[in-house]
């Protein structure tokens, strides 16, 4: 979500949670007597018997590139080759080929609604809602003038005391203030919702785009004074060049007080709760308590968890000092910014021009018909995501990824037992965490009611307002209730999965359940190295650098004892600096701290999903399909779950704000730490996919053998 950031929880990683499964869907405790091989192919059979499809993609596969020495570009090369990242695109992966035969999906779904059906007034909503963003010369005809209100009340602003209540409105549209206002569980009691108030999003996407002097930074911050110039201009903004220059300079001493990505990772630090009534004096003569009162935080609730301390008393200077026409300025640019992809054609390609083509270096706008779906979906997503799951989704692929959920957490479950730097304490406390681990597959079995949103076919700024204000108080609402764990807060048709930590919760989209990631036909080895791995780093996320700070109730509270803690960390730095020598472009570097959750993620995660896929076979070798082995097969599906193509001013964008790593490194720096995969491709000294055991960084998994039954007679 985007604006007031009520985000669906205060989350440490922007993942959604799932709800909880039985315990009957995990192998009882009584049966963990019979060999836990034995229980997984009960569970899952083996596809042997069919002379199943490989699974992998084989006209990818570069036999020019020794996989010993780059494996990510022998799984790839030709793929790479033949790819050119399409014109509306910053960059071309599997992800992105996936989203956008899912998109077109949804365009058939909403485009085939009966505009006459009056007994499905949801699906009306999805059209009506289509329609006004299709409408161009009605959004030609509309102007500027739905925003004119909201302007209005910007440029009627007389003193600084009547800002909280300025706030707390544009708030509610999704329109960038100083900061957010998030609504989550408790990270102390994750049974309750919380208010958070975080520092707020700026207008270029990080900190160091201020403040680092590195020449792209400069190039973007100049383009940056100019988009500026231009929105206010389209607006009639008066005196745009001087209001360009004052709101970046409200915006470089905004990012002087924020704290770095790397430092917002720490869910300690970050966790201060203090009572409102004596938050300090932010906006002289009004304070912080009278924003939350505007802001719908009632009477009822005495405390709010403050993310960054330091940046809220630094704000007091800001206030002060900053006059009100760059208040003014500032707020009237972030309301036009935030809706210029729904206005005419002039801010729309404005927008564009900026948001895409400068700081990503997109060619091309997506045509109409994906920035409406996009809309839709945005929204009013699980409404569409309920039409999707009855026209697109296969049911036995929900009943086929439940399994395999259950063979990954057997997996972790008995590399858990057995790992050899875990003390007894810990282990215990680990275990509990994974049993509680609760998984949510496909989609929810209870819907969110839009019944509520009002939507038009004609009045597309309307339609974007209304939606966005009732998304703000859905989540309002719960404050200081109790946290329904069942609930859905990613929609059905995303393509992508996720872990919650406040929830200890895993889930798995119906739209990252399908090829190249799940594939019903393919054979068991691809689907390890796939979603198998995709699951594996979820689980993993319970007990990174983050997930381990919290229990298995959702809690933040430490489970560790301090040896084990100290060994645990030896570990993570040693991946960091791993890391840290990665470099896509010359100059820029992988932040092995800002990406360690995630890199620590993908190595457990492939790790589990190898010795899933073992005990699935019962240790028994696999038959050989298109030349490869079964161990081979999962690592080129692997590999190739990670193919991407970027372009270079997203890149630099994306090494700054994503916490995960380049597609390459994903690939190759997980592969390198994995005995199984030198010893599948007999991978020697001096190689460039060679790493010495001693310098190969193991988290969570063993190395343990498994037996073949028929090689144990």
């Amino acid at each position: 979500m985007r604006g007031v950031c009520f985000r669906p929880e205060r989350a440490i990683e922007p993942r959604a949670p799932v709800g909880k499964l039985t315990r009957g869907d995990y192998p009882a405790p009584m049966l963990r007597q019979f060999s836990l091989a034995v229980l997984i192919a009960l569970a899952w059979p083996v596809l042997s018997m069919a002379g199943p499809r490989s699974g992998i993609d084989i006209a990818a596969i570069d036999p020019t590139v020794k996989p010993q020495e780059d494996f990510w570009r022998y799984a790839n090369g030709k793929w790479l080759a033949a790819t050119p990242i399409p014109a509306d695109r910053s960059g071309w992966d599997t992800f992105s080929e996936v989203r956008e035969a899912t998109q077109m999906q949804l365009r058939n779904a909403i485009e085939g609604i009966d505009p006459e059906d009056q007994g499905h007034l949801e699906r009306r909503k999805l059209a009506d809602l289509y329609h006004s963003f299709m409408d161009e010369a009605g959004v030609e005809k509309a102007g500027l003038s739905g925003l004119r209100d909201t302007l209005q009340r910007i440029h009627g602003l007389r003193e600084k005391a009547d800002l909280p209540a300025l706030f707390a409105e544009l708030s509610r549209l999704w329109v960038r203030i100083p900061w957010d206002l998030d609504i989550g569980p408790d990270a102390h009691d994750a049974t309750l919702y919380v208010a958070h108030l975080e520092q707020g999003r700026l207008g270029l996407p990080d900190r160091d785009y201020y403040l680092k002097d590195d020449p792209h930074f400069q190039t973007i911050r100049a383009a940056y004074r100019d988009h500026i110039v231009k929105l206010l201009s389209l607006a009639g903004e008066p005196a745009a060049e001087k209001s360009a220059d004052s709101i970046i300079a409200l915006e470089t001493a905004l990012a002087h007080l924020q704290w770095t990505r790397v430092e917002n990772r720490d869910p300690i630090k970050t966790y201060n709760k203090t009572v409102i009534a004596e938050l300090p004096a932010l906006i002289a003569p009004q304070d912080l308590p009278s924003y939350l009162g505007a802001a719908g935080v009632g009477r009822d609730i005495s405390t709010v968890v403050v993310a960054q301390p330091s940046y809220f008393t630094g704000l007091t200077d800001i206030f002060r000092e900053a006059p009100l026409e760059t208040w003014r300025a500032y707020l009237a640019y972030n309301l036009l910014s935030s809706y210029a992809g729904y206005l005419s054609a002039p801010f729309a390609d404005e927008d564009f021009a900026f948001e895409q083509h400068t700081l990503r270096g997109v060619p091309e706008m997506q045509p109409r018909w994906k920035r409406a779906v996009a809309a839709v979906d945005r929204l009013i997503g699980f409404d569409l995501g309920k039409l999707y799951v009855e026209r697109y989704f296969p049911p036995a692929n929900k009943a086929r990824a439940e399994a395999m959920i259950a063979n990954l957490m057997a997996a972790y479950r008995e590399d858990i037992a057995t790992l050899d730097w875990m003390g007894p304490d810990t282990r215990r406390e680990a275990l509990a965490k994974l049993e509680a681990i609760a998984p949510r597959i496909a989609y929810p079995t209870a819907w969110r009611d839009y019944s509520r949103l009002e939507i038009r076919k004609d009045d597309l700024i309307g339609n974007v307002m209304r939606a966005r204000r009732f998304d703000y108080e859905f989540w309002l609402a719960k404050l200081g209730g109790k946290v329904d764990r069942a609930e859905w807060r990613t929609t059905p048709q995303t393509v992508n999965a996720f872990y919650s930590a406040s929830r200890n919760e895993i889930v798995f989209p119906a739209g990252i359940l399908q090829p190249p990631f799940f594939d019903a036909e393919a054979d068991d080895a691809a689907n390890y190295g796939g979603i198998g791995s995709v699951i594996g780093h979820e689980i993993s996320h319970a007990f990174d650098d983050q997930g381990s700070r919290f229990d298995g109730e959702g809690n933040l509270r430490n489970w560790w004892t301090a040896d084990d803690r100290a060994r645990f960390e030896t570990r993570t730095r040693s991946l960091v600096a791993q890391y840290d020598a990665f470099s896509p472009l010359p100059g820029y570097h992988v932040n092995g701290a800002l990406t360690l959750g995630e890199n620590a993620a993908d190595n457990a995660g492939l790790a589990i999903a190898v010795r899933a896929y073992r005990l699935a076979r019962q240790g028994c070798p696999a038959p050989v399909i298109d030349g490869f082995t079964g161990d081979q097969r999962l690592f080129v599906s692997f590999a190739q779950i990670w193919h991407e193509e970027v372009r270079d001013a997203a890149r630099i964008e994306r090494l700054k704000v994503d916490p995960h790593s380049p597609g390459q490194f994903r690939a190759d720096g997980t592969l390198r730490n994995q005995s199984a995969f030198a010893d599948a491709f007999k991978v020697m000294p001096g190689e460039g996919m060679y790493l010495p055991p001693e310098q190969r960084i193991s988290l969570w998994q063993t190395d343990r053998e498994i037996v073949c039954p028929e090689n144990a007679r």
